[in-house]
């Protein structure tokens, strides 16, 4: 069994760099609708980081898409990255209804939220100090 897999959307992919230790499953810019579609089967690790919701929008299922994501999980360890922010836009989800989603189902398997204590100008990527913070904090 893999000791860490990360998975998800961009910040995924900026966790992944400073976490040399885990494999990384995700793509930058990606919703959880197109996650499901493009990595199928199970997610076995130790430890499991999820950073998925961000780059949801109004015509993704949001809560179906990550409680389907979540039942392929299967780790000792689930800590979600709770999404800081999206892209101000009409067709966007607002960000607390993403988040309220993504505290729901981790506060329904037991699993930990990991906010973002440090993010870039964009208020939506954790800043390099906040990607160290994410994975001292999985540790």
């Amino acid at each position: 069994m893999l000791e860490c897999l990360i998975i998800g959307d961009s910040i995924a992919v900026g966790t992944k760099m400073f976490a040399s230790h885990c494999e990384l499953q995700g793509k930058g810019g990606i919703n959880s609708w197109q996650f499901n579609r493009m990595y199928k089967g199970s997610f076995y690790a130790d430890t499991v980081i999820i950073s998925l919701g961000t780059n949801d929008h109004k015509g993704v299922k949001t809560y179906d898409e990550l409680f389907e994501m979540r039942q392929r999980v299967g780790a000792k360890n689930v800590f979600w990255v709770l999404p800081h922010g999206n892209l101000n836009s009409p067709q966007n989800l607002p960000i607390d209804q993403i988040q309220k989603i993504v505290t729901n189902l981790a506060e329904y398997y037991g699993d930990t939220v990991l906010p973002i204590n440090s993010v870039q100008p964009d208020n939506i990527h954790p800043s390099w100090a906040g990607y160290k913070d994410i994975v001292e904090r999985t540790k």
